[in-house]
């Protein structure tokens, strides 16, 4: 059953590898779509949590797995500030600046 730890872990992995490459193509609607998904994926981890664990060796996949979501969420932040700043702007009804 441990394994189905590791599972929600590496389909989070693969959701958050999806949003990098949404978020690299400007394609913004599905990168909160994956959103939502991991969020969902993030749920069902939790829960399944709290009737398993993780063996040492699992523990050490899982530690390599958080290191590659935490990379690709900080690449999305970074390749999201521009259009994050846009649709700032668009609410507060100012011009969009050319950069």
């Amino acid at each position: 059953m441990n394994k189905q730890l590791l599972n929600y872990y590496e389909a989070i992995e693969r959701a958050s590898a999806d949003m990098l490459e949404a978020a690299r193509v400007g394609d913004w609607d599905q990168v909160v779509q994956l959103e939502g998904a991991c969020a969902v994926l993030i749920t069902q981890l939790k829960h399944a949590a709290q009737h398993d664990s993780l063996k040492a060796d699992e523990a050490k996949a899982k530690a390599r797995i958080m290191q590659r979501i935490l990379l690709n969420d900080a690449e999305i932040r970074h390749l999201a500030e521009p259009w994050l700043e846009d649709l700032d702007n668009m609410m507060h009804g100012r011009p969009k600046t050319l950069h």
